[in-house]
Order: C-alpha cells, then structure tokens, then sequence
C-alpha cells in the first residue's frame, strides 16, 4: 500500500505586508510588499479620505493542508484602515498537514484598523490554524470580527474529523488586554454539548479593543434582536468589549455583528458605519 504521506503536497508559502500612513488629512497605503498568492485587489475611499478601505485576496480561494499564509498590517499614527474580503475563506480538508493563517496587527496612538472578513468555512476533514496578534499603542482603536463555519451545512457535511486550532491575543502599550485559545476537533462531544457550541454549526467571536465603552452603549447591543434559534452574549471589560454568537448561518452572523459594529463604530471612531461596497456585490 502506497503511505498516505506519499500524496501530501508541499503548500503555498503567502506573506502580505501592508502600512498605512496619514498625511495631509488622507490615510494612504504607504508601503505593501507581498509574496506569493496573496494580493491587495484596490484601495477604496467611500467614507472619505480620512479611511482607507482595503480589499485583501487570497487568490486560490481555498486553503489547503500545508499552506501558509501571513498577513502583517501596520497603521501609522491618527491613520485608519478597514480590511476586508470578497469572499468566504475555505480550509479544505487534510491528508494530514496543518493549514495556517497569522495575522500580526501593530497601531500607532492615534490609529484604528477595522479587520472585518468574510465568513472561514471550515471543512470536514481540515486541520486549520488561526493566530492573530493585535498591539495597541495609545489611543489606537481596534475592530475586530471572525465567523467560522464548521463543516459545509449547506452540503448536509458536519465537522466530523480534523481540528481547529485558534489564537488571539491583544496587547495595549505592552500590557495584555486579551489571551484566548481554542481547540476544536472534529466529532468533538463539545460540538453538541450546551456546554460548547450547542449542536450550532457557525461560531462567531467579535472583539473591540482600546477605546472604554459605557454601560448605555454595552445596554444598546444588547437590545439588538437575536435572530432565532441563536445564542449571543456581549460582555464588557475595561477598553474592550466582546460578543460571541452561536448560530448555522454565516449571513445571521455577519447581519448581527454589523449592527453591533454600527453601534460601536461613532463611539469609538466618531464616525458612521460605511459598509464596505464589496459585501453588496
């Protein structure tokens, strides 16, 4: 018999490296560097010159076992950056190697970056990483979201074999805000269990950093309507704010933490929700 490890293929190598810089009342995308198939599709300003609104592809559209990608986004003081995907990231399934993403954020006093992504589906049989590191200096503001699906529901396929393996972290001029570590393995009694993900096959975690919110606009996303049959709970903690859903679909998701994100965004950015027009296409 042929060994299994026979099919493994060596995976993409990926980095992308983006820095943004405010000048003369304008954020730019200063420098970018990239290697392998990550891209910057285009620079946006629908809000504005003072946000930049970014489009991040992955042009294989799939992430296989072995592949690495590495996304490093650096914001210069008082500049503002909102990220973004055209579409849903997918971890395909596995013969065996793992499949990692690294996301390193750095901010300046003074800057905000919005890292709102589309949907990662996570399918039966991947083995996937996920790290995100975020480091606030100052007043740097920070906007985060992330929605995995386990398994394809859609396809009748639930998250039976594989693993996921996922990392945050959030720093503030050194000290650390938040440290949050997740394992995952496929056909997990956890899965099911009121104590894990409740038999829902969508976990979803939003997370805003650096600025303090008061009890009136914690109390406001909280009156936000859940949709049915969804878990949600919101909590806040000194200069961060977190709310978690549980749901099976990736669009109640995304429709849900919009809301939340169009409550947090005045406060703490003292400006309006702007959807970036990639979600309408």
């Amino acid at each position: 018999m042929i060994p299994r490890e026979a099919f493994v293929v060596p995976g993409w190598e990926a980095e992308l490296a983006l820095e943004y810089e405010f000048r003369e009342g304008r954020t730019v995308l200063a420098r970018r560097r990239h290697r392998g198939p990550l891209r910057v599709q285009r620079d946006l300003y629908p809000e504005g010159a003072g946000t930049c609104h970014t489009i991040v592809v992955h042009p294989p559209g799939g992430i296989a076992g072995g592949d690495r990608l590495a996304v490093s986004v650096s914001l210069g003081e008082s500049s503002a950056a909102l990220l973004t995907t055209p579409g849903a990231a997918k971890w395909y399934r596995s013969l065996g190697a793992p499949a990692r993403q690294v996301l390193e954020f750095r901010l300046d006093p003074g800057a905000s970056l919005e890292w709102l992504p589309q949907e990662a589906i996570v399918f039966d049989g991947a083995q996937a990483e996920m790290a995100t590191t975020v480091r606030l200096a100052g007043a740097a503001v920070y906007v985060g979201w992330e929605i995995i699906c386990f398994g394809r529901r859609e396809s009748g396929e639930s998250f039976t074999r594989g693993g996921l393996r996922q990392r945050t972290e959030i720093f503030a001029d050194g000290e650390r805000l938040w440290n949050e570590f997740a394992g995952i393995r496929g056909g997990d009694p956890m899965l099911r269990s009121p104590l894990g993900l409740g038999g829902r096959s969508v976990c979803a975690t939003l997370i805003a950093a650096g600025g303090d919110l008061g009890l009136e606009v914690l109390a406001e996303c909280r009156r936000m309507p859940m949709p049915d049959n969804a878990s949600v709970g919101i909590t806040r903690m000194p200069r961060l704010l977190v709310a978690r859903m549980l749901c099976d679909d990736s669009e109640q998701a995304k429709h849900y933490f919009s809301a939340i994100w169009r409550v947090l965004r005045p406060v703490l950015l003292d400006r309006p929700a702007q959807m970036p027009r990639i979600w309408a296409t």
